[in-house]
């Protein structure tokens, strides 16, 4: 991760200088501690690199940056208590550390603070870049009650999932890059074409993480091994198994996926047949359309492969399969 060292140090040291420290504490207190619980702060860092990649200045992307930052990590508590999780990154969540009224608060609080983080741009560019962050939100949130839904359903087609997970995971990260680049005043053509990089490359993201959640090295990826399965998820494996599988296939998988049983026999029961039905090897051919399709993207971006380096060194850093 060296070629994005640069760009952590830079937000790493914003969210140090720009610790909350109003009063009530109590509001404050839990803001500071999720934002120190870490995380690759990519969202942010990727905003900084679009802003670089067209030569705008760094120092007037940080703010925005900090406040994709700032949203990310409301978004992270809030599902936290949707998801009745009790850790994130290894460390207790805001609402069991606080309480969930607490958790509620100070997230709406963070959110309204990612917002004021664009108020020092210009007009035309504030508009802009508002428009941009608030049309992202609201995705976002769209695709967290689809993901809500899905649990409540059986089935859950492609169609449907794709269009999930590019609200809720791949419409931030192609915000963070638009927003880079609007803030250095890149063409739209070429803003737009970043934006479309980001999305599918948000997409391949996620889907890369469904197949290490089951198929990863856990002691690489630094999560518990097949948490999907044991929190009853329907990820891409599990469509692509309901898509491929007999109904004798499919009522075994239903069965599984209604039982709320933590058992090793379950999480052996459904990665037999995700084997069977080789939804691993699926999964893996539709990360590959889905970077293919965000490279074509950032291969248009009207600037030289020099430059573009960086976003190619991206795309493997994130899709890399350890298994």
């Amino acid at each position: 991760m060296k070629f994005l060292q640069k760009y952590q140090d830079i937000i790493e040291d914003v969210i140090e200088r720009c610790k909350f420290t109003g009063q009530p504490v109590q509001l404050y207190e839990p803001m500071n501690y999720i934002l120190n619980l870490g995380g690759k702060r990519l969202r942010p860092i990727i905003t900084l690199m679009a802003c670089d990649l067209f030569g705008g200045d760094l120092n007037k992307a940080i703010k925005p940056a900090l406040g994709i930052e700032y949203f990310h990590n409301f978004s992270l508590m809030h599902d936290d208590i949707m998801d009745k999780a009790p850790l994130r990154r290894g460390k207790e969540t805001v609402h069991m550390k606080y309480d969930e009224n607490v958790a509620l608060l100070s997230g709406d609080a963070l959110l309204v603070k990612s917002f004021r983080m664009l108020e020092d741009l210009e007009p035309e560019l504030f508009k802009s870049c508002f428009q941009l962050f608030s049309q992202t939100a609201l995705e976002v949130c769209e695709g967290q009650q689809y993901d809500m839904n899905f649990e409540r359903q059986n089935e859950v087609l492609y169609e449907e999932y794709t269009h999930m997970i590019t609200g809720k995971t791949a419409a931030l990260c192609a915000c963070s890059l638009k927003m880079g680049a609007l803030i250095a005043e890149a063409v739209k053509e070429d803003a737009e074409y970043l934006y479309e990089f980001g999305r599918y490359l948000g997409v391949a993201f996620q889907l890369m993480d469904d197949y290490l959640d089951v198929f990863g090295n856990h002691e690489v990826v630094g999560k518990k091994s097949a948490g999907d399965i044991y929190e009853n998820k329907k990820t891409i494996l599990y469509i692509l198994a309901q898509q491929e599988g007999n109904e004798e296939q499919k009522k075994e998988l239903n069965f599984w996926f209604n039982s709320t049983e933590d058992t090793v026999e379950k999480i052996q029961g459904v990665v037999k047949i995700f084997k069977d039905l080789e939804a691993d090897r699926l999964c893996l051919e539709l990360i590959d359309k889905y970077t293919d399709q965000a490279r074509e993207y950032l291969d248009k971006v009207n600037v030289s492969g020099e430059k573009k380096q960086p976003f190619y060194e991206l795309m493997n850093y994130l899709l890399v399969r350890e298994s």
